[in-house]
């Protein structure tokens, strides 16, 4: 199930903040989708350490979508590649 997260109009370091929070409630077959304005590369270490996995693409407005779910959720990971552009 896709739970979303717009980040876009936020200021740093809320973002993180929040998705660090949001990704905390993920069940198995749960993905995060997190609407933002700017790649967030300081996250990315964070997931890795974590546990947990993710995509990162361009969207039509010009900013950034990140998929992230748990590491080895198959059925999460079934989602996100349907979604995938």
């Amino acid at each position: 199930m896709e739970i979303k997260l717009d980040v876009s109009t936020l200021e740093p370091c809320e973002p993180l903040e929040r998705t660090l929070a949001a990704i905390e409630q993920l069940d198995v077959g749960d993905y995060l989708r997190v609407i933002h304005r700017r790649e967030p590369h300081l996250l990315y270490p964070l997931l890795e350490k974590g546990g947990y996995a993710w995509r990162c693409q361009n969207n039509l407005s010009g900013g950034y979508e990140i998929f992230i779910w748990k590491r080895g959720d198959e059925a999460a990971l079934t989602d996100v590649d349907a979604l995938s552009l």
